[in-house]
């Protein structure tokens, strides 16, 4: 057999040296790819916004911190960004700045009330997402269902009072009331939003009776201006009327205990009573007897009958 020819050393560093320079080469090659790939899953969140975190499409958690964030490259994870922040609204019934109501939204804003009648209430409805993940994931379009619930809530807290009472007397209860039962539904839901306020804007009766009610509702005001008017005027009053009262009481007091002392000092106090008594009664002062029944209290004695008058 043919002996292999043997490689010189020059010829086994210049192999090694291009080994080395290719593994080197594969090497940066790998990490340049891997480090274009791990590129996209860097992300930039302003505030207000918040980043809905799917590992091969399901759901791992949401970042809502501002600043450069980081998850895993696709089609490892991806990242859905979702604003938080900016509220909405939705109008209902005549929308602002409409110059003739449409037949949809004239059918949108007549609702009957408790007592049988109809009134017609155009309302808005300000909400924000609180939720990122279940507002873009669990429902398709949360804006239809946010109108559908608004509705249906509305309705039912107006179904539940008087026309009196929406058109004036419980405005704000209706507000509060459509609010909580619009947050319930869409929190059943898992809509994903959170319901900021419900604002009552034009509430009014059919057009045939609303001169009528308005009538009503100006007596309405009057009547509560006057009540109020009367209550201020009583409590400017009676304050200066009680403390008035408390003053003569005070005074009357101190002008009795004055009379009454000087009977006492130097003398026995009953038999000093009893000679002012008969001098008093001798002389028909039935008026007086009035003064020494103060007396009597004040002493606790009974001094009409050191007097020989007989009471009535």
């Amino acid at each position: 057999m043919a002996r292999e020819p043997q490689e010189s050393p020059e010829e086994r560093v210049r192999k090694s040296v291009a080994r080395t320079i290719a593994n080197v080469t594969v090497l940066l090659l790998s990490l340049g790819v891997l480090g274009a790939w791990a590129y996209f899953g860097i992300y930039q969140l302003e505030p207000g916004q918040a980043a809905v975190i799917l590992r091969f499409g399901e759901y791992v958690h949401t970042v809502s911190q501002p600043g450069l964030r980081w998850h895993l490259p696709p089609p490892i994870e991806d990242h859905e960004i979702v604003n938080v922040a900016s509220i909405d609204r939705e109008e209902f019934g005549y929308v602002t700045g409409a110059a003739e109501p449409t037949k949809e939204e004239k059918l949108e804003a007549a609702m009957q009330t408790s007592d049988a009648n109809i009134v017609h209430l155009s309302f808005v409805v300000q909400y924000r997402i609180k939720d990122a993940f279940q507002a873009r994931y669990r429902i398709a379009d949360p804006r239809p269902v946010l109108r559908d619930a608004a509705q249906a809530a509305v309705r039912g807290v107006v179904g539940r009072n008087t026309i009196d009472d929406v058109l004036s007397e419980k405005r704000g209860i209706v507000e509060t009331e459509t609010q909580e039962a619009l947050q319930e539904t869409l929190d059943h839901y898992e809509s994903g939003l959170s319901v900021l306020g419900i604002e009552l804007q034009d509430v009014q009766p059919p057009e045939p009776v609303r001169a009528a009610f308005d009538d009503v509702l100006g007596a309405v005001q009057d009547r509560n201006r006057a009540v109020n008017e009367a209550q201020g005027y009583a409590n400017e009053v009676l304050p200066k009327s009680r403390a008035q009262s408390v003053e003569l009481i005070e005074s009357a007091r101190g002008y009795r205990d004055a009379r009454i002392a000087p009977i006492y000092e130097g003398t026995n106090g009953v038999q000093a009573l009893d000679l002012v008594g008969r001098k008093l009664a001798a002389n028909g002062g039935r008026a007086v007897m009035s003064f020494f029944a103060e007396i009597d209290a004040f002493t606790g004695a009974r001094h009409t009958e050191y007097w020989g008058v007989e009471d009535e």
